[in-house]
């Protein structure tokens, strides 16, 4: 099928915009690294804490040259995986069931807003001391971080689904858990999978 005029010109602004917003991505993360490696040279920024990309370049070299770097990339990407399957399982869980019993729900919602705004990482010294420095004690800071987040977000989702709609499957004897398979789940995707996205960068920052 042959495009026309109109429909051409569209696809070349297009195509474009895309080339445009991707030269500006590469050009803050280029810009970036540079006021970084500057600031870091001028002493401006102490280089002990902050690093520099200079060191971590170095960093990066020396961890591949001494054949750790696969094992360190290898055990963060293993307690990620964990956490993040622990968290959206737990979330979609707690999520399910806070929704099924609105009771539950209203008693339990000032604990989860105060839970979310509870500062997670500075339980970090407690977990080490509770669990020890090792693999659990990061799964754990990272389900932490993840689990709320997901609980509320999916929980949000359910409730925003059109009450018309579970209004009709009622009035056609339908059970809550048909409600929940067949209305409340499949209109909740697009929360879901933001969920999905949010919590895999949660449980990143908490490992």
């Amino acid at each position: 099928m042959s495009l026309s005029l109109e429909q051409k010109n569209f696809l070349k602004k297009q195509k474009k915009k895309k080339i445009v917003i991707f030269c500006t991505q590469i050009f803050l993360v280029v810009a970036f690294l540079f006021i970084w490696q500057l600031l870091a040279d001028k002493k401006i920024i102490n280089s002990f804490i902050f690093s520099s990309p200079k060191n971590v370049l170095n960093c990066f070299i020396e961890l591949l040259n001494s054949n750790n770097l696969y094992i360190h990339i290898y055990t963060t990407l293993k307690e990620v995986l964990i956490a993040f399957l622990l968290g959206i399982g737990l979330g979609f869980i707690i999520a399910i069931v806070l929704y099924s019993f609105k009771t539950l729900n209203k008693v339990m919602e000032p604990f989860l807003t105060m839970l979310n705004s509870l500062p997670k990482v500075a339980l970090g010294p407690m977990i080490i001391i509770w669990c020890g420095a090792n693999t659990n004690s990061i799964i754990i800071m990272a389900l932490l971080i993840s689990v709320i987040t997901s609980v509320i977000n999916i929980l949000n989702g359910f409730n925003s689904v059109d009450e018309l709609k579970i209004k009709m499957l009622k009035s056609l004897g339908a059970k809550k858990l048909q409600i929940l398979w067949y209305i409340i789940i499949p209109n909740s995707y697009q929360t879901i999978i933001s969920t999905l996205k949010i919590n895999i960068a949660m449980t990143l920052i908490g490992s």
